[in-house]
């Protein structure tokens, strides 16, 4: 385990190497002459302020669409869940394309927070819909026995319980933020991202993307060491012998109408209007005729991609996640950190860096598969360590010592007793990463095998040149074949 999260910290930091060299390659002095631009700073704050409030807000829905789902007798659970969870597929530059295209006003700042905002809050409300599922309700009971009111078992042990995982996932929406470049692109809003495609693409300036990069790698440092201390320690208690009983559910009485009224409100903001935009469009592509045969290839592919990234990731994560959660040295939390640090770049720079190194490392892979994998691995690790790590912290040490005092091996104990307890936090991580990497668009641009196209690609293709209602279908599909992950995904967390 240990050396698989050594070799996934190793792989996540790989990037750096790129972007010291590149960034390096005019000398010192002009690396500092760029870093201490204005400009920089202004952009520096600028991002800061979009990532604190798309912050602010998903952590907003995400907990309070996670109780409802969970903690409430609101109608409809299974269903508003996979809703709730839908936005996840839906890529970036669609939902501000279809928001920009409607109200013209909400170009720039705000437009930018409402569209992030609405595709990136279901990165809190899975993992907390996953701890809530896992609190015992007679700690509850003990609570409301020592006389504490319902409101103060909320605060005091309740939101005491979801924070790993609150804090796991806005720690995600925040680096989420920062990398985006489809919504702020679309909204015209100045970011580190927009700047640093620019300079890549206009005039082809590497140096400057590569030190604004950087820029961006330290901001994220502090954001990830950040949140170390803002989670606390992780432990869960556990009353009683025997299983975890779960919680009973709430009963809202008059108050069932408006929640599920906001609900639905979230859902027709997050889900429902880019989605009848997308119909829109398929319906006038419908009157031109579809290219089924490139729709069917293109699906294909992206399952098949985010089918071995999935494994991938999986792979690294799991042993990543359980040492940060179970293993309280420098270098556990290090490993999960570097990790954590690269989710904020974009996946043009991720995608770069992967092209340098693997040019000059193995060539003979370039535009091949493994290496697509490969920059998906960077990408997107963090988004399963932790889901992985919350769901581990929240599994009773105690359990595993009985295990190990009934005979059972280190690897016997994780295998039969630590990984069944955190499989919720498992899968609910592989449906993460597999969603994310069905829309990823600038490391599939930059590495996909010749002839290769998958639903993003050929969404953006599309899309770049106003072609909509062609763009359509592949949009249309890809949050269709989302849907199936999201759907399964809610049904096993009920089933725990």
């Amino acid at each position: 385990m240990v050396v698989i999260a050594v070799v996934a910290a190793v792989i996540a930091a790989l990037p750096l190497v790129y972007l010291v060299v590149q960034a390096s390659s005019r000398g010192i002095d002009s690396l500092v002459d760029e870093i201490w631009q204005r400009r920089t700073l202004d952009l520096t704050l600028r991002s800061l302020a979009l990532a604190s409030m798309v912050t602010v807000c998903s952590l907003g829905l995400g907990i309070g669409g996670a109780f409802a789902v969970v903690r409430t007798n609101v109608p409809l659970r299974r269903v508003l869940t996979v809703l709730l969870v839908l936005p996840l597929a839906m890529p970036s530059y669609v939902a501000a394309y279809a928001w920009i295209s409607w109200i013209p006003a909400l170009a720039g700042f705000w437009g930018a927070v409402l569209v992030i905002t609405s595709i990136s809050f279901p990165f809190v409300l899975l993992p907390v819909a996953a701890s809530l599922r896992r609190l015992d309700s007679r700690q509850e009971e003990v609570a409301r026995s020592l006389g504490l009111t319902p409101a103060r078992v909320t605060v005091r042990l309740t939101l005491r319980h979801i924070r790993p995982a609150a804090t796991a996932g806005g720690l995600m929406v925040g680096l989420y933020a920062l990398s985006d470049f489809g919504a702020v692109a679309t909204m015209r809003f100045e970011s580190f991202t927009w700047v640093i495609f620019g300079a890549y693409r206009a005039g082809f300036n590497p140096t400057r993307a590569a030190v604004l990069s950087l820029v961006l790698v330290v901001i994220s440092v502090v954001l990830v060491w950040s949140e170390l201390y803002v989670r606390g320690d992780g432990r869960a208690a556990k009353v009683g012998g025997g299983v975890t009983q779960p919680p009973p559910r709430l009963d809202l009485g008059r108050g069932r109408v408006p929640i599920t009224g906001v609900l639905l409100a979230v859902v027709a903001v997050t889900l429902v209007i880019p989605a009848v935009l997308v119909v829109r469009w398929f319906v006038e592509a419908t009157g031109s005729g579809v290219e089924w045969g490139e729709l069917v290839s293109a699906t294909a592919q992206t399952i098949l991609v985010a089918v071995l990234a999935t494994i991938a990731v999986i792979v690294l994560a799991v042993p990543t996640g359980v040492l940060a959660a179970r293993v309280s040295t420098r270098w556990a939390r290090a490993t999960e950190r570097t990790v954590f640090v690269i989710h904020a770049l974009p996946g043009i720079v991720i995608g770069l860096s992967v092209v340098y190194l693997g040019i000059r490392l193995v060539p003979s892979m370039y535009q091949r598969m493994p290496m697509l994998v490969f920059a998906y691995v960077v990408l997107f690790t963090s988004l399963a360590v932790g889901s992985v790590r919350s769901a581990v912290e929240l599994s009773p040490t105690a359990i595993e010592d009985s295990a190990r005092s009934l005979g059972l091996s280190r690897f016997a104990t994780l295998r039969r007793v630590t990984l069944p307890l955190a499989r919720p936090g498992i899968t609910a991580g592989a449906a993460l990463v597999f969603l994310t990497v069905m829309k990823e668009l600038p490391a599939t641009i930059l590495l996909r095998p010749t002839g290769m196209e998958t639903l993003a690609t050929e969404l953006w293709t599309r899309t770049s040149v106003a072609d909509y209602a062609a763009a359509s279908p592949y949009a249309l599909v890809l949050v269709l074949v989302a849907a199936v992950p999201a759907a399964l995904l809610t049904l096993s967390r009920e089933t725990q």
